[in-house]
């Protein structure tokens, strides 16, 4: 018979194991490559001294050989002092494959998510199906794939690429709301020696599945220079999310400069004169939020269009604007596909959304029609229209053709819509309409030809492409002084805080797929 005090030493013991389940071997091995333990990546994510864990002494049984843990660390803890779930792949056991304790670890963690109603991380690291385990593994990922589902909108799900994903290890993440990576992390569905053998195609890893590469292609919405900034970036995030979608999001500073600032006043005169002039619209989403702030989602994506987070009077907000250092602003295909995604993640965690607007309109060209601007532009118009949240647009110089309609026209559903003097409202650009109408009257003026095509681009720009027509027929709200977009911003939104959108008793809309 064992005493109390040889049970404990037992139950530390199997801990101890459990703790480094791959022991000495896998320690050296993540020395050599110079990376965390799963628990450590864990400890980078959440408050100090917060993390749960749960299965720690789960193994295979009836495998004499099986680790403890079976290849995932799973639990939950804190963030800013709000619950967090969390699971985190250990790439030293099995090389962080699927096992079949495995995936009742993360399916557990899964459902303790949707009891609670808090958001989940994955920190993945795993080479995918665990190939002896044959269809049990498969199985496995088709067991977590079902309970991530019921989560999607519910709670924000954030996966996290540290290592080199394959196969399922990219497919979860993928249908999460964001995926962070860093820059030495790698995903794909299958990896260069299976494609060389398959397909007899000779790619390079980094060409097929880097981060940088992945943020190219769509799939990553972040990539982190190391682990301590991607899980800091992690962490920021969060502090614009509710905890599910129930809930409200955190409200920070509230109140603060309720009157013009200097910083405002630099709005009057910052838009340049001449039409074609570039300049970078972060400057002006600096100045018309909280405390300067504003937090980039998918920077290194589409840069023609930019999305991310900031504050009005403390609450979070969606914001979506053009560029027009990159292509003058236009939208395209990918652009489109960016804008979507981010407007359905506010939209599902009732994040009001601001629209700052100077677009030319859609890119023209074949390339573009190739792969498929049309379906891909509609998505983001139908994203737009089906957003219930309160829409705010901005429209600070050109809104033209389908960028007016997609970019929060008041047709397609915004709520308030305003419009600095400086803004030029129509169907096109001046040069392009006068060589549409004016093409008769150019003709016939001979050698006079130039001047004719000038004083017609002038009257157009003074006469049509201008806020006063929109504003007259009610789609401008109001035309407003640069300086107090700030707190007409503010404003808006207070008033549409207690907005409501009944819907109609459809299963659910066919986005253009």
């Amino acid at each position: 018979m064992t005493t109390t005090a040889e049970k404990l030493a037992e139950l530390r013991a199997k801990l101890e194991i459990a703790n480094e389940p791959a022991g000495e071997a896998a320690i050296a091995k993540r020395a050599q490559k110079g990376i965390p333990s799963a628990r450590e990546r864990i400890d980078m994510l959440l408050d100090k001294g917060t993390f749960v864990e749960i299965g720690a002494l789960m193994k295979t049984p009836g495998n004499p050989n099986a680790f403890y843990g079976d290849a995932v660390v799973v639990g939950h803890g804190l963030v800013d002092g709000r619950p967090v779930a969390v699971f985190s792949h250990d790439q030293t056991v099995l090389g962080g494959s699927v096992g079949e304790m495995f995936g009742r670890k993360v399916s557990a963690v899964l459902e303790h998510a949707l009891k609670i109603g808090c958001p989940v991380v994955g920190i993945n690291d795993s080479g995918g199906a665990r190939v002896q385990d044959a269809v049990t593994s498969l199985a496995w990922y088709g067991e977590i794939g079902k309970r991530t589902e019921p989560l999607s909108g519910l709670v924000p799900q954030i996966s996290v690429i540290v290592g080199k994903c394959a196969g399922g290890a990219v497919y979860a993440p993928i249908n999460t709301d964001v995926v962070v990576a860093t820059e030495e992390a790698y995903m794909f569905v299958t990896g260069p020696d299976v494609i060389k053998a398959v397909t007899g195609e000779d790619v390079s890893l980094e060409e097929l599945g880097s981060a940088r590469k992945q943020a190219e292609y769509g799939n990553v919405h972040h990539v982190a220079p190391d682990e301590k900034a991607a899980f800091d970036w992690v962490r920021q995030y969060l502090s614009y999310m509710p905890s599910n979608a129930q809930e409200k999001p955190p409200v920070i500073n509230p109140g603060l400069e309720p009157e013009i600032t200097p910083d405002d006043i630099e709005l009057d005169s910052f838009m340049p004169d001449a039409d074609n002039s570039g300049y970078d619209m972060h400057d002006v989403l600096l100045k018309i939020f909280d405390d300067g702030d504003f937090f980039e989602v998918r920077s290194q994506t589409a840069p023609n269009i930019i999305t991310g987070y900031s504050r009005v009077d403390g609450r979070p907000v969606g914001v979506v604007a053009n560029q027009p250092l990159y292509l003058s602003g236009a939208l395209d295909a990918a652009a489109a596909d960016k804008a979507a995604h981010f407007v359905r993640v506010c939209d599902a965690f009732d994040i009001p959304l601001v629209f700052v607007v100077d677009t030319p309109g859609f890119l023209p060209g074949v390339e573009q029609e190739k792969i498929g601007v049309i379906k891909r532009g509609g998505r983001f118009l139908f994203s737009y229209v089906e957003a219930s949240v309160p829409k705010v647009t901005v429209v600070v110089r050109k809104s033209y053709g389908g960028g007016y309609a997609v970019m929060g026209s008041k047709q397609l559903g915004a709520d308030m819509n305003f419009a600095w003097p400086t803004a030029r409202i129509a169907v096109m650009g001046a040069e392009s309409a006068v060589a549409v109408i004016g093409r008769k009257q150019i003709a016939e003026a001979g050698d006079n030809a130039p001047v004719v095509r000038q004083q017609l681009i002038n009257f157009y720009n003074e006469h049509v492409a201008t806020p006063y027509i929109a504003a007259e027929r009610g789609y401008i709200d109001a035309v407003i002084e640069p300086k107090t977009t700030r707190l007409e911003i503010r404003k808006a939104l207070t008033l549409l805080r207690d907005k409501k959108v009944f819907k109609n008793p459809r299963k659910h809309h066919l986005l253009p797929l």
